[in-house]
């Protein structure tokens, strides 16, 4: 009797432990996990870094530029000054070069699938490097900045060596590093890419999976187009400005040249406000995300679909690019494999960030 009581008391405890979730996990192999597939979309790492150097623009200079600008006066004390001065030129080189490491990382993924992706540790050492260039081209004006008391005010400025010529100089090359280069190499990607995805279709794929791909990559890449675009057109009239002036330093003097400059550093500052808006406008996953941190606002509602491209990012951290879909310079070897892409291996290559 004990023994057929005991028994039944272990088919019960079997028959229990069926019942429940086997696959629960501890919280710290949760978050190994996490750590883990958080670390597999290059695009995501350079993302967060342009995010990174948009806010703490936005954060730490742009009303202190307004401020400087509207009462011709420094209230910051020597330290700030030298502060203020450098890290905008910091920001926006990490912000551009951001810009232009997605750019090739786009270019690799569409018109160089076979080849391998930056590992996140190659990637983190990009952004390093990124950093490490910006705090070395706008050391000199950390290093040349001091304030001088006035009679009647305070001014904040960069005392460089040569006055006349420096300035001028200094700015020519941030203009051509930091403007001129990386708009160049932005272009020829994406020129690039555009003529590889607009340009035509892989013959003979005409499965669903393989459309859907080829839409996915044509909206981040246009996302980010438009991205690289508003950057180029608020930055612009700020470099013109600059160099005019410089040319013609007669113009400082003119009586309206302050409302010039605080016009043009309102449309280069306010190009840090644009991107989440043209996130939020053509990302579908960034505009679900955006309402579940806001659903406590009362005009912001998470709807199920909402709800379903956040499940569906959950479950898919992978994203990996296609081999088998979208470049058209390697169709010769797609073409011979097409059959085995369309059976056997489509499955194992079939997530693309939709960043």
């Amino acid at each position: 009797e004990n023994k057929l009581r005991m028994a039944t008391e272990r088919d019960g405890f079997n028959a229990t432990r069926n019942l429940t979730n086997q696959f629960v996990q501890p919280a710290w192999r949760i978050a190994l996990w996490s750590v883990a597939y958080s670390t597999v979309t290059v695009t995501n790492y350079f993302l967060l870094n342009l995010a990174f150097s948009d806010v703490s623009m936005a954060a730490f200079n742009t009303l202190i530029n307004f401020i400087y600008a509207a009462h011709g006066e420094w209230y910051f004390g020597e330290v700030y000054c030298r502060f203020h001065n450098f890290f905008p030129v910091t920001a926006v080189f990490a912000s551009i070069y951001s810009m232009t490491a997605i750019a090739i990382d786009r270019y690799m993924a569409i018109i160089h699938p076979l080849k391998p992706r930056l590992s996140a540790k190659a990637t983190l050492g990009v952004i390093v490097c990124i950093w490490s260039l910006a705090v070395i081209l706008a050391f000199p004006l950390c290093y040349f900045s001091t304030t001088r008391v006035l009679p009647r005010r305070t001014i904040c400025y960069v005392a460089w060596p040569r006055m006349a010529d420096d300035p001028f100089m200094y700015h020519i090359i941030v203009t051509v590093l930091v403007y001129v280069l990386p708009l160049l190499v932005m272009g020829i990607t994406y020129t690039a890419v555009g003529v590889t995805l607009w340009g035509g279709e892989i013959p003979g794929d005409s499965s669903d999976n393989y459309h859907g791909q080829l839409r996915a990559k044509r909206k981040v890449v246009k996302m980010m187009i438009i991205v690289v675009v508003t950057f180029a057109l608020c930055w612009l009239p700020y470099h013109v400005y600059f160099i005019v002036t410089g040319l013609n330093k007669r113009l400082s003097k003119w009586k309206y040249i302050q409302q010039v400059y605080l016009s043009v550093l309102w449309l280069a500052m306010s190009s840090t406000m644009y991107n989440p808006i043209i996130y939020c406008c053509l990302n579908s996953r960034f505009r679900a995300g955006f309402k579940q941190v806001f659903c406590w606002c009362p005009f912001v509602r998470v709807s199920s679909y909402d709800e379903l491209e956040l499940q569906n990012r959950r479950l898919r951290p992978g994203n990996q690019s296609s081999m088998c879909t979208l470049s058209r310079v390697d169709t010769s070897i797609l073409s011979k494999d097409k059959s085995t892409c369309s059976r056997g291996h489509r499955s194992r290559f079939t997530s693309e960030p939709n960043n």
